[in-house]
This record gives C-alpha cells, structure tokens and sequence, in this order.
C-alpha cells in the first residue's frame, strides 16, 4: 500500500513538473523593453531610443508620446528582429511644441505578450524670439496712410513691449522713435498705423526689454501723386494732344514721361519733360495712332518712387 502511494506520488510530480514546462517557456519568449533617454531634441522634433529584447520570438515595438502619462500618441510600428539578445530602438518624431514637457515609453511586443517600458521625458527648447515686419500698402502715394504690422515670434511672446523707429531718406541720419510703445497681442501680434508718410523712410521695430531683439528694417517708398488732363480723346491721326497736370510732392525736376501701351502690353515712352515749379507738367505730343496713353513720373534722387497717372484712351480717325 505504501508503495503504491509512493508511486503514485512520484508520478503525480512528473506529471506537476511537466505541465510546468510550457508555462516557463512560454514566459521566457515574452519581450524585455526598456525605456532610454531622448535625443536630438530641438524645438519640434527629437529621437525617442529604448532597448528591446525578443527573447527569440519575432518582435515589434512602438512608443506611446504625449504631454502627460496618457500620452495619447504613438510612434508606427517598428520590427526588432527574433534574436536573443537586446537590440536598440529608435523613432524619430515631430511636430512638437517649444518649451514644452513630453512624456514616452517603449511597448515591444509578440505573439505571446507585450511589456511596457519605464516612463521617460524630455523637455524642448525654447524658440527665440524674433521680429517680422510688412507694410500695407507699399509702395505708398504720397500723402496717403499705411500700416505698419507684424509679429513677435518665440517662447513668450505675447504682452511683450514693441518700439516703432524710423530713419527718412537718404538714410544717414540714426533710427528715431516714433510714436508710443505698443505691447503685443496673445499671439505676439501687433500694429502702427501711419496717418501719412512724407518721404521715403526705412522702418524697425524692437522689443524694449532687456531681450534686445530687433527687426530687419524695411524701406516703404513713398510714390508720387501724376494727375493727368488731356485736351481732346478724339483726333485725326497726326494729330496734337496737350497733356498737363501736376505731380505731387509739389517739386521740380522730376521727369515726366508720355508713355503708350504696346501690342505686347508694355508701356514704351514716346515723349518727356520735366516739372516746373509747384509741380506742374506741360506736353504736348502728335498722335499717330489711337490706343491707351498714360503720364509716368519717375523718382526724384530716390526720395520718392515713380507713379503713374490715369489710363487715357485716345481714339483717332
């Protein structure tokens, strides 16, 4: 009886040890996975790494990304191999936001299970900040208003103190201010209204902390106003149009030319002049042929830019 017992006892423990066998290796093809430090990091991108083990079965990994241990995001899948040995991991990601916290881990998997890596996080950088500055319109006629707009870029750039410089033509003379100071926008906007600008001037704006960040200058030119009158739209070919007017800045010199549109749609100078004193402009031109006319007025020792006046269609018969 005691044999029996004894037997049946041993068998039950083979029978125990080889029922165990699988369960053992089973566990021992589940993946290892650790989670390792960040690389490459810049403003919007950076390289996530991390250690895969595939225990011999065939594995692949992925990591999850987000701002919190939620994450919410996830790298694509990525193939570690069969071997037994830990292999490295890797996966570039973007799309970031500056200065901000991030949270990621490795998750490897196989056919028998998945293990997640630790918790890691990087921080990106912080983006400069940096001016940019348009003018609307530009070129500007002379006397009429532009505005000056633009945008403050980079990690905290809102409520942040704007000066307004400008420097007139010829440019020698050193940038000085212009108006009151302006704070930007939630998004780092802002905006200097110029009810009229006399001359051509070059612009900057700066931040007038103690970041010390300035803007590329920019040159609004100031056009000249060409109004145009004409005697008759209505000649025999050959025959004599008067053009006169006044340019405005009211000044003299300025050259004038009487220009027509081309078959190809290109203004060609037939005739010119210059301005008298005040500004006024006296031409008169023989008609060859009907078409589109228009007085040019060009720059003045680059103080203002060229303007055109009116179209004026001229008929002939």
């Amino acid at each position: 009886m005691s044999r029996t017992l004894r037997g049946t006892s041993a068998a039950l423990a083979v029978l125990a040890l080889s029922l165990a066998v699988p369960t053992m290796a089973a566990a021992a093809t589940k993946p290892g996975a650790s989670t390792l430090g960040a690389s490459k990091v810049t403003i919007t991108t950076a390289t996530l790494t991390g250690k895969v083990n595939p225990h011999g079965a065939a594995t692949s990994y992925y990591f999850q990304l987000g701002t919190t241990t939620a994450y919410g995001s996830r790298t694509p899948d990525a193939s570690a191999g069969a071997g037994t040995a830990a292999v490295g991991a890797t996966a570039p990601v973007g799309g970031l936001g500056p200065n901000t916290k991030y949270h990621y881990r490795l998750v490897a998997h196989t056919r028998v299970g998945t293990t997640i890596g630790g918790d890691r996080t990087f921080t990106t950088p912080k983006q400069p900040l940096g001016l940019a500055l348009a003018a609307a319109p530009n070129p500007v006629a002379f006397g009429a208003p532009s505005t000056l707009a633009g945008t403050l870029s980079g990690t905290g750039n809102a409520g942040r103190p704007i000066r307004l410089q400008q420097k007139p033509f010829p440019f020698t003379t050193p940038f000085a201010n212009v108006g009151n100071v302006q704070l930007t926008n939630a998004q780092g906007g802002f905006s200097f209204a110029l009810l009229s600008v006399p001359l051509t001037t070059q612009y900057r704006v700066l931040v007038t902390d103690k970041t010390s960040v300035v803007s590329p200058v920019l040159t609004v030119s100031v056009a000249v106003v060409v109004g145009t009158k004409t005697t008759r739209t209505h000649v025999h070919r050959g025959g004599h149009v008067h053009f006169s007017g006044t340019i405005k800045p009211n000044v003299p010199n300025v050259p004038v030319a009487i220009q027509k549109l081309n078959a190809k749609n290109h203004w060609v100078t037939i005739s010119g002049t210059i301005t008298r004193t005040g500004g006024t402009y006296s031409k008169t031109i023989s008609i060859r042929r009907g078409g589109s006319y228009r007085v040019y007025a060009g720059a003045n020792g680059g103080t203002f830019a060229p303007g055109a006046g009116r179209k004026v269609r001229i008929h002939t018969a």
